[in-house]
């Protein structure tokens, strides 16, 4: 038995099948069934967009940061351009660190042009078993090109950001998609089924930061806030830094309330973007932290350790968090077997498509989740914030959590906003430090499913 709703006729053209008006989805003997989708044509651009200051982590500085556009046109004519925000240092910090910085930027926007490459001709009809199909190769192609036999999984995800939201668009409009909602693939929705009416907003604070504006952004309402800490230097010097900065932070806004938490307190959240190289000396922060009184209010510290130490954590009494080094789904498990009891989504970073099986790995193993940033731009947030407002709510907090530093770095971020097809939507706006999210962003899906003039124009020839 075959039903469908809001039917509208099709017609044949050279044996495709070409809609002439908006065609839903299929439903066949109560299952879904989507439209076989054949990509005609695809092409590619960039631009290079000035950050305010250089952005140091890692041991590494970014002075721009890469926007690539990625086209696709299906062979019914329709048209859909996916946004890229390209991060080579997080990605792959060895890569950054052998090439200049526009070499490496270049190495990554030729992994995301061969994937387009692959792209042509490819009939799909589900945009998660596309992008399985060619990561791997993508991924070797980097191998390849980077000269870098441990190239990590996450550079080729990147790369791959702007192409799997292209191919999600295409998906929607194809199949006449309206919302977010209605484009989860049933699989992934017990981890995405929530609609939260406000999420909070969490900017960054490096290491040059000072405590005074950490104390300017909880007085503006900010209540969860990202402070890197790993700190340059020796392990011994770094410790030394980061036990100095929490004792500083904790004595300035350890005694802020907000409503938005169960204990009333700010929570704080660390990212040591894993210069810890052993558990001895972060256990020698957290008694430091208990010795001040800030010990109850560490929400989160990200990624304390590298990658390929493969520490055990499951006898740290905080909660630790996976970023980077949950690249797959797959990845994640193997985290979480570890003692890794949250993970830090990316769907900017990571594919939407990817990201939604993180989640749902995290969800059948009951590990909370929450939405980090690349330093996107505009729209890219929304493809963010669409995941972090149907996530189940963070533990001690009522709502989701999604950190969002871009309009703190770059230089031209008031032009980036005009691109955004929603530029004056309330729900973009960061107010007492949440996002409000009303009946209107879901509507509109946060505008990730409609077209923006700026990036279309970038391939009307």
């Amino acid at each position: 038995m075959v039903t469908r709703r809001n039917f509208i006729k099709t017609t044949a053209i050279a044996g495709v099948a070409v809609m002439s008006g908006v065609e839903s989805c299929a439903f066949t003997g109560g299952k879904m069934s989507f439209k076989n989708i054949t990509i005609q044509s695809v092409g590619s651009n960039f631009e290079r967009e000035p950050l305010i200051r250089p952005f140091g982590f890692k041991g590494g500085y970014m002075t721009e940061i890469w926007q690539t556009a990625n086209f696709i046109m299906s062979s019914s004519g329709i048209e859909k351009v996916g946004l890229c925000t390209q991060n080579v240092l997080w990605s792959d910090a060895a890569v950054f660190a052998s090439h200049s910085e526009s070499g490496g930027n270049a190495l990554m926007y030729a992994l995301t042009e061969h994937a387009l490459q692959l792209l042509k001709g490819r009939t799909f009809t589900s945009p998660v078993e596309l992008l399985d199909d060619i990561l791997e190769e993508v991924y070797q192609y980097g191998v390849k090109i980077t000269g870098n036999v441990n190239l990590r999984k996450t550079f080729a995800l990147n790369a791959l950001v702007g192409v799997d939201n292209a191919i999600w668009m295409l998906f929607a409009a194809e199949n006449g998609i309206k919302n977010f909602d209605d484009m989860i693939p049933e699989k992934y929705r017990p981890a995405l089924s929530q609609h939260h009416k406000i999420v909070a907003s969490i900017p960054l604070m490096a290491y040059s930061i000072p405590v005074s504006e950490i104390v300017q952004a909880a007085d503006s309402g900010y209540f969860f806030m990202k402070i890197k800490i790993g700190q340059p230097g020796t392990q011994e010097e770094m410790l030394a830094k980061d036990m100095a900065r929490l004792s500083s932070i904790h004595e300035s806004i350890g005694h802020y309330r907000t409503p938005h938490t169960t204990s009333g307190k700010l929570p704080y959240y660390f990212d040591a973007n894993g210069r810890y190289e052993n558990k001895e000396t972060l256990l020698k922060l957290i008694d430091h932290a208990k010795k001040i009184g800030a010990f109850d209010q560490i929400a989160i510290i990200e990624e304390p350790f590298a990658e390929e130490l493969q520490i055990d954590v499951s006898d740290i009494p905080l909660r630790l968090a996976s970023d980077e080094s949950a690249h797959t789904d797959k990845d994640a498990i193997v985290r979480i077997g570890m003692g890794y009891k949250a993970i830090a989504l990316k769907a900017i970073a990571k594919t939407l498509s990817m990201t939604m099986k993180i989640a749902n790995v995290a969800k059948e193993r009951n590990v909370p989740c929450f939405c980090a940033d690349l330093t996107v731009n505009p729209i890219l947030i929304d493809w963010n914030k669409n995941v972090a407002a149907r996530l189940d709510a963070f533990p001690g907090l009522g709502t989701g959590l999604l950190e969002t530093n871009g309009h703190q770095n770059y230089k031209n971020w008031a032009t980036m906003e005009s691109y955004h097809p929603y530029k004056d939507a309330m729900w973009r706006k960061t107010k007492d430090g949440v996002f409000n999210l009303d009946s209107d962003f879901y509507d509109k899906s946060g505008g990730i499913l409609t077209d923006s003039t700026h990036y279309m124009d970038m391939f009307k020839a």
